[in-house]
């Protein structure tokens, strides 16, 4: 009997595929959605920000997933610039695609970011889905509890509640689908590699450390996010804090 993850990989080969929808005509989904209404709020021009700059190699010998943080807030200075380097728009074609500082299949780029801000300088703690074309923030009204809520949703995973901010990335599945199809979701799992793997060694460069996190309860975090459309979906999160030893 063949089990779940082999039937994935053997249903999403591409001789098996069908026409997609976009080879069906069909019409593109929107480049993003507003998961919440909320505050919208700017964030610091990554351009103008004096912090981040780093060594390649120096960043690349330096990452590890790291559970334990100095106790003390990330800057927003910092945490725009992680959310520029992870998903960051460098430019829109109107209703075409964006070009984003990460790679995705097809430029079809379907996460949207929502941090939880346990502890940034100028934000209060509490969920923001992250408007990448304006680079800003959208404030979501949602209960304060949300460290040990989101905490219990990631199996008591504990760097959550004592991390400055969770990064989730959640999946608007039709985006890539529109145009691979089913195939569509190994390439969602694909990209958000690409995004994590930035902000390890984007973190790297302001004195911080990430640790990702694929194992959480699916259902209990998607409610929280009040995620309904099954269509979208958190697929990977990671914690960022302050290392303890970058003064």
């Amino acid at each position: 009997m063949m089990g779940i993850g082999r039937e994935f990989m053997e249903k999403t080969r591409g001789s098996r595929l069908g026409p997609s929808p976009q080879q069906r005509g069909l019409p593109q989904p929107p480049l993003s959605v507003g998961l919440r209404q909320g505050r919208r709020m700017a964030l610091p021009d990554p351009g103008s920000l004096e912090i981040g700059r780093i060594d390649l190699r120096e960043a690349i010998d330096r990452r590890r997933s790291l559970r334990d943080y100095e106790d003390r807030p990330l800057s927003l200075d910092g945490l725009s610039l992680l959310l520029w380097c992870t998903q960051g728009v460098r430019e829109v074609i109107p209703g075409r695609a964006t070009f984003r500082t990460v790679p995705s299949a097809g430029a079809r780029h379907p996460f949207e970011t929502v941090v939880f801000a346990r502890s940034v300088e100028g934000l209060d703690a509490a969920f923001y889905q992250y408007a990448a074309v304006d680079h800003a923030l959208i404030e979501w009204p949602l209960a304060s509890s949300g460290a040990e809520r989101l905490a219990a949703a990631c199996y008591g995973q504990a760097m959550i509640e004592e991390s400055g901010a969770t990064f989730l990335w959640v999946a608007d599945a039709v985006r890539t689908t529109w145009r691979y199809g089913e195939r569509g979701y190994r390439y969602i799992h694909l990209d958000a590699g690409h995004i994590c793997q930035n902000l390890y060694l984007a973190a790297e460069s302001i004195g911080a450390g990430a640790c990702a996190i694929a194992a959480f309860d699916d259902d209990a975090i998607n409610e929280l996010l009040g995620l309904e459309d099954p269509d979208r979906f958190v697929a990977y999160l990671a914690t960022v804090g302050p290392r303890k030893d970058s003064g």
